[in-house]
């Protein structure tokens, strides 16, 4: 197979690249399947992915599409897969392939179509080899510590964190800011002293989620949650005076899709987001892995609203690669606005099948 050329990165200490665990697994491709999900939200909101099973050698392996536009689902259902690959070889196919019948909404879904069918081969390849991705990488899984990620609901307040922290009291939060938070709402949420980490959205356009970089509102966040990550602020002319004395907490997700996005930020990060379907391809994620790991940044995991497989991947690689960080990946009951019973707790335990790259639950 021809093999592209790939930057040795060191790894914890190797000077073998994260990616040459895998990048010569054997992948037999026969056909693919396509699979649905779908929940309902709220009635705004419906959240639509697409499953992705790759079946080969008497074997499955499993991903997920998490673009969010309903309408560019499901992928194309004749790509041409089947055949003897590498992981490497199989995902130089990809870079030839058109994996959308229209021009996606957005830029960034041709790396979450991407990353499903990687992940899939991925999955698969070390299922025909009998192996798991913690033997291929050589880690230790480790239980993951969580946040809960959520917007609060209109009209803002903090009743709703307090109603969580009473049925779950060691529940830690990541929040969505919004320029309707008063003084008194971010002072009650500030009291509860439950809060990890807030995301500005100040790097999104065109969504549902954007919020205008609005200086009062981030320095009235900044000074009140003076021990939380802050998250993807909009660095303007305005903004820069007010974040620069916050520079060793300002963290960064929706630009990050590569190590070229790390190092292009605008203050050296001590943290990153590392959301594998920003990344589209397992090299240039595992890259982000051995980037991090040489400049002692410490990443934590994020999610995407999966409904399938997908959020036991992400899952999966946090306990292997940042457990101990405030990973934005709890369990999907979390998403519910009211609390339910019975929820998992932070830390996750590991739950890794014997065989693949897959949750086992």
């Amino acid at each position: 197979m021809v093999r592209s050329e790939r930057t040795t990165r060191r790894f914890y200490g190797s000077p073998v690249a994260l990616y040459d665990a895998v990048a010569d697994l054997a992948v037999e491709i026969d056909s693919y399947e396509l699979e649905r999900r779908e929940h309902v939200i709220s009635p705004e909101f419906t959240r639509v992915t697409t499953v992705v099973h790759l079946h080969g050698a008497g074997e499955e392996g499993v991903g997920e599409d998490v673009t969010y536009t309903p309408t560019n689902h499901p992928p194309p259902d004749d790509l041409p897969l089947a055949g003897s690959f590498t992981l490497d070889s199989y995902s130089q196919l990809l870079d030839a392939l058109t994996m959308f019948t229209e021009p996606p909404e957005m830029e960034a879904w041709h790396d979450y179509r991407r990353w499903a069918f990687e992940s899939a081969a991925l999955d698969l390849g070390l299922r025909q080899a009998a192996r798991s991705l913690v033997d291929a990488v050589d880690r230790e899984p480790r239980p993951v510590t969580f946040v809960t990620s959520r917007r609060l609901a209109d009209p803002p307040s903090a009743d709703e964190i307090r109603r969580w922290l009473g049925a779950y009291p060691n529940l830690r939060f990541k929040l969505d800011p919004t320029s309707d938070w008063t003084d008194e709402l971010v002072a009650d949420l500030a009291a509860t002293g439950a809060i990890d980490s807030v995301d500005l959205k100040g790097q999104y356009e065109g969504t549902s989620v954007d919020q205008p970089p609005d200086p009062a509102l981030y320095r009235r966040v900044l000074d009140a949650f003076s021990d939380a990550w802050v998250e993807d602020p909009r660095v303007t002319e305005e903004t820069r005076p007010i974040l620069e004395p916050h520079a060793a907490r300002i963290t960064w997700d929706a630009p990050i899709h590569s190590v070229a996005d790390i190092e292009s930020r605008p203050w050296p990060p001590r943290t990153i987001n590392i959301k594998p379907s920003r990344f589209g391809a397992v090299r240039r994620l595992f890259d982000a892995y051995d980037y991090c790991a040489e400049h002692e940044i410490s990443p934590y995991g994020g999610g995407q609203w999966e409904l399938g497989p997908g959020r036991g991947q992400i899952q999966y690689l946090a306990s292997l690669f940042h457990p101990d960080t405030p990973n934005d990946v709890a369990p999907g009951g979390y998403n519910a606005r009211e609390p339910q019973p019975g929820l998992p707790e932070s830390p996750l335990a590991p739950d890794l099948a014997a065989t693949g790259f897959r949750w086992a639950g």
